[in-house]
């Protein structure tokens, strides 16, 4: 049997979260050991995973990026990209302070995913996203939402746990968004969560959505 490990609770209670508010009261406690109790002794890979394929699929136009649930900030760290690039957002104001710590941002959010978004629309040229979209009170509905911050042909990284994705739903919400021409250029590659091996966890998947927001019909050539 894997040895069960410390970083294990925190992940495993994070999975029964249900609301914004579970999500802010939970991360409250948990911020100032975060780095350490989870994604050291998890080996949290799923961030550099994120980075390495915005890094494949990225021209210069994909100009600053969202950092969305940015946690502490695993993934802008990852990407080595200048802080002047990268907005981080994420529900909780305490794992956001702890990313303010490193300055790896331009600018830090407060952001709740279920609510509006309007006040940064189409401000970005890329939104990147590792362990969001996990189980949990999200589904496919802010992958929507999210457009709306984006210039038109920015390019979306969005990592989805792959059983929350079959339970929720996203091959249906993501169909549906290419259909009515949203998207485009739509592929799904699969990863590996975490790097260490023994622990209950380590064959956890999950499923890289990458694609571009389309322009506005009007403005379609």
């Amino acid at each position: 049997m894997a040895r069960k490990h410390p970083g294990q609770s925190i992940l495993e209670n994070a999975y029964e979260l249900e609301s914004p508010a579970d999500n802010v009261a939970y991360y409250r406690a948990f911020a100032p050991t975060y780095d350490t109790d989870f994604a050291a002794e998890l080996g949290w890979f799923y961030p550099q995973a994120i980075a390495e394929i915005y890094h494949r699929a990225a021209v210069p136009a994909d100009l600053p990026i969202a950092d969305i649930g940015c946690g502490t900030g695993f993934v802008a760290a990852k990407l080595g990209l200048a802080a002047r690039d990268i907005d981080g957002m994420d529900i909780s104001p305490e794992m956001l302070e702890i990313a303010r710590q490193k300055i790896l941002y331009r600018a830090l959010h407060q952001v709740d995913l279920t609510g509006p978004l309007g006040q940064f629309a189409g401000h970005y040229g890329a939104v990147l996203s590792a362990g969001t979209f996990t189980h949990g009170h999200l589904g496919p509905g802010p992958l929507r939402a999210l457009l709306e911050i984006a210039r038109p042909g920015a390019l979306f990284v969005i990592g989805v746990n792959e059983v929350h994705y079959e339970k929720q739903r996203f091959g249906e919400a993501l169909d549906a968004m290419r259909d009515t021409g949203q998207i485009t250029g739509l592929r799904l590659d699969p990863i590996k969560m975490y790097s260490k091996a023994g622990h209950d966890h380590s064959d956890d998947g999950a499923f890289v959505l990458q694609y571009r927001k389309c322009p506005p019909a009007s403005a379609a050539p």
